[in-house]
């Protein structure tokens, strides 16, 4: 029996919308209160900022790319994060104003290094696979 996803789409029908960072958004959904779902939001916040930065479709000028990140370490300077995670978080989203790919690769590497212990398989590899992105 075929699944209801791989039917034919009507021809007016429009393209699903498909979430960047589902296991962060997952694991931010399920994880305890405090620290641990803070990491997990604070990395969902940051990763849809690189997302959006090596999107090729992306249409943001640098000036609202600066908007965003100024929002991002705003909101990352209430959140209940150990300071080593926060400051990570905080250069990568700065990185993702005027930086280029390599740079931003560099500093989502050092994030993947100081968040290992915090987060679950699945979203360590959904950084991986933003880092791949963020590569090519």
């Amino acid at each position: 029996m075929p699944l209801i996803s791989s039917a034919p789409r009507a021809p007016y029908a429009l393209e699903p919308t498909v979430f960047p960072l589902p296991a962060l958004a997952a694991l931010a959904g399920r994880a305890p209160l405090g620290g641990p779902r803070e990491v997990a939001l604070a990395c969902l916040v940051v990763g849809r900022l690189v997302a959006e930065r090596t999107d090729a479709r992306s249409a943001l000028t640098s000036e609202q790319r600066k908007a965003r990140a100024k929002g991002a370490r705003h909101w990352l300077g209430t959140a209940a994060v150990p300071p080593g995670i926060k400051a990570a978080l905080n250069k990568l989203a700065e990185a993702t104003v005027d930086g280029d790919r390599a740079s931003i690769r560099g500093v989502l590497d050092a994030v993947m290094a100081v968040t290992a212990n915090e987060l679950d398989q699945g979203t360590r590899l959904e950084l991986v696979r933003l880092a791949q992105a963020v590569a090519e």
